[in-house]
């Protein structure tokens, strides 16, 4: 199956400013979703999520990042079937200037697993 964006096709629109700098300092909210949206965090429940094995380890790494990243804060978080949304906090401090990861473009392999604190 090809998974490449076909604008005809998923009539998607972006929803970022044109001309925002998304690495400077500032709180922003992150989706990352599964490859092929498959469910492998968990399952819905009664109505309540039910993280299985991956989905604690995807919440865990999560949580590395801000461990792992002197330039990175955590705001809150929930964990889905096949994705998770995030609150990502970048630093305004300029010691950490520099440092912080760029997410104004799709995010590449190595940027996803940044984002993780995993290595991709």
């Amino acid at each position: 199956m090809d998974n490449h964006y076909n604008r005809d096709l998923h009539h998607r629109h972006s929803i970022r400013l044109k001309g925002y700098d998304y690495s400077q300092a500032g709180a922003y909210f992150v989706t990352i979703c599964v490859h092929g949206r498959e469910c492998l965090f968990g399952e819905i429940v009664d109505g309540a999520m039910q993280v299985n094995e991956f989905g604690r380890i995807a919440a865990a790494e999560w949580a590395r990042t801000a461990e792992i990243r002197k330039e990175i804060e955590l705001g809150d978080f929930v964990v889905m079937p096949n994705h998770f949304h995030g609150i990502l906090i970048l630093s305004d401090d300029p010691s950490c200037r520099g440092t912080a990861v760029t997410v104004n473009r799709r995010p590449s392999r190595q940027s996803e697993g940044i984002m993780l604190g995993a290595s991709a």
